[in-house]
């Protein structure tokens, strides 16, 4: 089974201008698809922005509202996979979101983060009930994460146990939490035996200041591509061979006692 080349969008957009942020969408897109890609992931919220405040509920749309209808026109006319993220209206409730669409415009997977962080999340957003939500691409399980979730380890456990090959985490890491991006991430794909794209944004945003370093880790722990600081589209591979070969080497998942832990729930 070949590889699959990921593409990871670092870049905070304009918060507040979705056109724009579309705009943005569409040339890493271009840029992905030239270099290869089957799949580009960008960051939390990125169609709206992150910190924008009162305009959350204004900007929020269905899962299958206009924000979907424009990426899915992106993926077909690039011919890759897009994650992306932003916030989701369904009724009076308003989600933090990210949608997998696939290459032929279908939406294959939908997430609401389930761990929201800080006041700020929690004043606006509703935690999502749905641990696990995962898709199929190009031979791959793909499991959907956003920021916060993937601290917790029994979240990429139970992706693990699902079958989760690659799992998409957009996110919104700030200052001074860079130890997340850099240590915390790669330590998930070893402990779990995935690949993990962490997607970050970048740079002030409100309150808020994004250290990037957007990276993607492979099952043995170590980054095969490391963003900086600053606006910028990194790519790498998934290789579902060299994933075989982890798994069966690490025994991890083999050599657990789920009996022993029943009182950690």
């Amino acid at each position: 089974m070949p590889s699959l080349r990921t593409a990871l969008l670092q870049s905070s957009g304009r918060p507040g201008a979705v056109a724009e942020n579309l705009k943005v969408l569409d040339e890493a897109a271009a840029r992905a698809a030239a270099a290869g890609a089957g799949l580009l992931v960008s960051p939390e919220l990125f169609l709206t922005g992150y910190a924008i405040g009162d305009a959350v509920p204004v900007l929020a749309e269905p899962a299958d509202g206009p924000g979907a209808e424009a990426v899915a026109e992106i993926a077909v006319r690039h011919g890759l996979a897009v994650l992306y993220g932003y916030p989701e209206r369904d009724g009076e409730r308003i989600f933090n979101a990210s949608q997998l669409i696939g290459p032929d415009g279908t939406r294959l997977a939908n997430y609401r983060k389930t761990h929201l962080f800080g006041c700020f999340e929690q004043e606006w957003f509703t935690p999502g009930e749905r641990t696990v939500v995962q898709a199929d691409l190009d031979g791959l399980r793909i499991g959907l994460l956003i920021c916060y979730d993937v601290e917790f380890p029994e979240n990429v456990r139970a992706h693990a146990l699902a079958g989760t090959d690659l799992l998409l985490v957009p996110t919104a890491q700030m200052h001074p939490f860079q130890f997340v991006a850099e240590s915390v991430v790669p330590v998930r794909a070893f402990e779990s035996q995935m690949y993990v794209a962490y997607v970050n944004r970048t740079g002030p945003e409100g309150e808020f200041e994004f250290v990037g370093l957007s990276c993607l880790a492979g099952p043995d722990g170590t980054v095969r591509t490391r963003a900086g600081r600053g606006e910028e589209l990194v790519l790498g591979e998934v290789d579902p061979e060299f994933l075989a070969a982890s798994r069966a080497a690490n025994p991890y998942l083999h050599d657990r006692r789920p009996g022993l832990y029943g009182s950690l729930a």
